[in-house]
């Protein structure tokens, strides 16, 4: 066994009506002047925010789009904003990362789904048709507010599908030489799993599901991109395929084999996609993803998934 481990700087606020710190927590990071990216359920943020907030953007994109990052990137300076702060799922959060790395501003992250990136110092972002993503410990968040009651509203849809892209941080952690991610990473799976073998709707459900989601950012941030991570950026950032639902489409053909069956079978039984074929990719792309991706398995692992064939 041998392993380096260093903790992450991010500070987490987690519970019910946790929100209403966000003004706290800004002043505890120097902030006077807000730049406030939400585009639904930002209201109550907002007003929290109250003085500080100086301007809100609402033009968040999947996969983090350069030139989007561009445009918030003028409308921070125009207001002379010294924070950010993002309410919202991944494209939220990856935007929220790309300014305040841009701008040497610090970060409040406010997550509505279960994706998980907004405890990792990881950023994701595409520029001309190609999804590049590079690790640094000043796109760390410096502080991220867990509020289950901002999730209690998610669609089912979009629950499952972000809790299978959380599941998918954990699955690449599990079995890392260093015994603590190795134990988060296991604690995620069973979390998420757990939370999705009933009613995920309910607030011990919702609360499981934003802690598991926690837990395994949390692992993604102490490990390096597997074949997965690899595959969904450049389906997401080549062929506009959803995030989340990517993940999901991917995750039972590159989990290990104890856990493909299950993850496959609870997929199944929310109706979410369980195929790339079923989300628009087209057969005939599947070679160029995979020439993209620059991995031996990629084509193998891509055509599976494209069938919803078992993996082999």
């Amino acid at each position: 066994m041998s392993f380096t481990f260093e903790p992450a700087r991010t500070r987490v606020v987690f519970g019910r009506g946790t929100a209403a710190s966000v003004r706290e927590e800004a002043g505890r990071l120097g902030a006077t002047r807000v730049l406030l990216i939400a585009r639904h359920g930002g209201d109550k943020v907002a007003a929290e925010l109250g003085s500080l907030l100086a301007t809100r953007f609402t033009g968040a994109a999947m996969h983090t789009p350069v030139e989007v990052t561009e445009r918030a990137l003028s409308s921070l300076h125009e207001h002379g904003a010294d924070c950010v702060v993002s309410v919202g799922g991944g494209s939220s959060t990856g935007l929220s990362k790309a300014l305040s790395v841009r701008a040497g501003v610090p970060q409040i992250i406010i997550p509505t789904t279960y994706a998980g990136p907004e405890v990792t110092p990881v950023l994701g972002e595409t520029s001309g048709g190609l999804k590049k993503t590079r690790r640094d410990a000043a796109i760390q968040p410096d502080t991220v507010i867990y509020d289950v009651d901002l999730t209690l509203d998610l669609p089912l849809d979009v629950t499952v599908t972000s809790a299978f892209n959380a599941l998918a941080h954990a699955v690449t952690a599990r079995g890392n030489e260093n015994p603590l991610i190795d134990a988060i990473a296991t604690k995620a799976i069973e979390g998420v799993l757990h939370a999705l073998s009933g009613n995920p709707s309910t607030v011990d459900a919702r609360t499981e599901l934003l802690c598991s989601a926690w837990l395994a950012g949390t692992c993604l941030a102490s490990v390096p991109m597997g074949l997965h991570h690899k595959l969904a950026h450049v389906l997401g950032g080549t062929f506009g395929l959803p995030h989340a639902a990517t993940h999901t489409a991917l995750l039972s053909h590159t989990a290990p084999s104890d856990l493909a069956e299950r993850i496959h079978d609870t997929a199944v039984r929310f109706g979410v996609a369980t195929s790339l074929r079923e989300l628009g990719m087209a057969e005939s792309d599947l070679s160029r993803a995979a020439e993209i991706a620059e991995h031996p398995d990629a084509l193998r692992v891509l055509t599976n998934a494209w069938r919803d064939a078992p993996s082999g």
